[in-house]
């Protein structure tokens, strides 16, 4: 999403809640005080945007953890990735996702994946507000280019669309159409009083609450409270414990660290 080149209303966002994030994860924020962006990617309207986490908070290549919001008819503008890859999971509403100039129907659940080379959009054809989330990653000939690397980054050609019902599939493995640190998207549903441990030594996890409530606990004793549209990102090598309070629905994205941007799956 980033939606740089967008004229902004006041007050302008901080890349990721100001507050520091608690000391047993990397970070932890909601879209509580989302920014309200103008033009995103030269569309007319507004977009609900917020950045939960960035580089200054990640280890792996990842651009942004990102949530966003459209109201009925509104769009995010089609743009072409050239240095990045991106997922958008739709989390509610319905609408049209725009890959490569060709219209594609998108409901709760549906996670479109756009690797470097192509074109994306989104609009909002219900009559509810649009919300996804987004998280966007450096390709690995980018991450090359920007460590000093004597290449000349190429655009690569465009290729066939790739959307998922990751409600209905419950995991998706980006093998074949990403190349750089987002390896899954994993859906984790906790009964009320359920529980689950959560964590990576080759990974970095970025973890958003669809729906319900619950505690994340860090190895370290530090506590996260989790309720719908709360996104809490997981350092590698560290553990969490999740306990539901009521019935809870987790959705996780694993994110490769340097090192290990090969074998993770």
């Amino acid at each position: 999403m980033s939606p740089s080149a967008a004229a902004r209303t006041q007050p302008s966002p901080a890349p990721a809640d100001p507050a520091p994030p608690a000391p047993g994860f990397s970070s932890v924020g909601t879209v509580t005080n989302a920014a309200t962006v103008h033009g995103v990617h030269g569309a007319a309207g507004r977009t609900h945007w917020k950045c939960f986490a960035g580089r200054r908070q990640l280890a792996s290549p990842t651009e942004a953890v990102e949530w966003a919001s459209i109201p009925p008819g509104g769009t995010s503008g089609e743009h072409r990735h050239t240095r990045t890859e991106e997922i958008y999971l739709v989390l509610r509403g319905h609408g049209v996702f725009l890959f490569n100039g060709l219209p594609h129907p998108v409901s709760p659940g549906s996670l479109a994946l756009t690797a470097s080379g192509n074109a994306h959009g989104l609009r909002n054809t219900s009559d509810t507000d649009l919300d996804w989330w987004v998280i966007e990653t450096l390709a690995p000939n980018t991450g090359a280019v920007l460590s000093g690397a004597d290449r000349t980054p190429e655009v690569p050609a465009m290729s066939e669309i790739a959307i998922h019902d990751l409600f209905e599939e419950r995991t998706v493995s980006t093998e074949g159409v990403f190349d750089g640190p987002l390896k899954s998207i994993d859906i984790t549903d906790l009964p009320a009083g359920g529980q689950c441990e959560l964590g990576r030594d080759d990974a970095e996890l970025a973890v958003f609450v669809h729906s319900g409530r619950g505690l994340a606990t860090a190895a370290d004793g530090t506590a996260a409270e989790l309720a719908a549209d709360t996104c809490v990102t997981l350092g590698a090598g560290t553990t969490t414990t999740v306990e539901a309070h009521s019935a809870l629905r987790l959705l996780i994205v694993t994110l490769a660290v340097p090192g290990h941007l090969q074998e993770t799956k």
